[in-house]
């Protein structure tokens, strides 16, 4: 029998255990893929309750992972290390995280919200109108969606930014400041808004009707949208599904938030009826809506260098 050499029975073995031992690739396949989904409490946790996008993703091998996070700036950066696929944000803090470098792609948006967030003055309060609010304190979120309202707010209303004496504070501390008469008006946002209204008998001096939409966004990392577009395509259906059935059931929807949310049931009615339901893909018109913030706080130097929203967008969009 004619020996075989060294050299090539080596190759045999190692031909022979490459082929007892699956790739990667066949590996990845036997896993499966899986949508790591980051969310708070609103839309993302009534879908998580339902359980339906588990279901219809099961079928093409994707399984669901769940993380809850407290605002959409901490979602934005577990996308930037790599710990979720998607999750749901208001409109400023994209603009922070891709400004920073995060890699960020805007996959879905909601509809216009003006009337879920609001210029705040107590009861008795002598301010009667926005140019009322010249050299007053007025306490807001700094960098969030109602910095950009209090500032299109004011030009409107023929007020220069330098007239504005703004007091940034987190919703819960300007809740305490608003309370004790620290600031003599807050801009904030539903669920806090309504709180305000309905435990604290505060009034609305203006809301963000006729000054900007207040949409909500949901969002990917390009690298997952690229090789993940179906599975993104069908998360938006299931959303949408839940806004849907929550604009014909909006006693239920109020009921299910206020469990959220653990406010009281008015509260969250409150939120519900003022605010409008659907999800819809991304756009390029709604993004030129987010390349305006975008150039308004490149101009009030809140982010480092000016950026191009549509760079955060998938391919193709239209």
């Amino acid at each position: 029998m004619t020996s075989i050499s060294i050299p090539r029975r080596r190759l045999l073995q190692g031909t022979a255990a490459a082929l007892a031992l699956p790739s990667f690739a066949a590996l990845a396949q036997a896993q499966g893929r899986q949508l790591r989904i980051g969310h708070q409490k609103g839309a993302l946790s009534i879908l998580k309750g339902r359980g339906t996008l588990e279901k219809r993703l099961a079928p093409l091998g994707v399984s669901v992972k769940w993380t809850e996070f407290t605002a959409g700036p901490v979602q934005l950066e577990a996308l930037n290390v790599g710990s979720i696929d998607f999750g749901d944000v208001g409109e400023a803090p994209p603009i922070f995280a891709q400004a920073a470098g995060a890699p960020l792609a805007y996959v879905a948006t909601t509809l216009p919200r003006p009337q879920s967030e609001a210029v705040l003055v107590p009861k008795g309060s002598a301010i009667r109108s926005v140019a009322d609010l010249k050299g007053k304190k007025i306490a807001l979120n700094k960098g969030s969606n109602v910095h950009y309202f209090i500032v299109k707010l004011a030009e409107k209303h023929g007020l220069a930014y330098s007239d504005l004496n703004l007091v940034y504070l987190p919703p819960a501390d300007a809740r305490a400041a608003f309370e004790k008469g620290s600031v003599d008006a807050w801009v904030i946002w539903d669920p806090f808004l309504a709180a305000a209204e309905k435990l604290l008998e505060a009034r609305i001096l203006a809301d963000a009707t006729g000054v900007v939409g207040n949409r909500g966004y949901y969002f990917s990392s390009l690298g997952y949208v690229a090789k993940n577009a179906d599975v993104l395509a069908i998360a938006i259906e299931e959303i949408n599904k839940v806004d849907v059935w929550g604009t014909a059931h909006k006693n239920e929807l109020a009921a299910e938030f206020a469990a959220l949310w653990g406010l009281p049931q008015p509260v969250a009615e409150l939120t519900v009826a003022r605010a409008a339901y659907g999800t819809s893909p991304i756009s390029k018109a709604v993004l030129a809506e987010q390349q305006k913030i975008a150039d308004t706080f490149f101009e009030l130097k809140l982010i480092p260098r000016k950026i191009s929203v549509l760079e955060a967008a998938a391919a193709g969009i239209a």
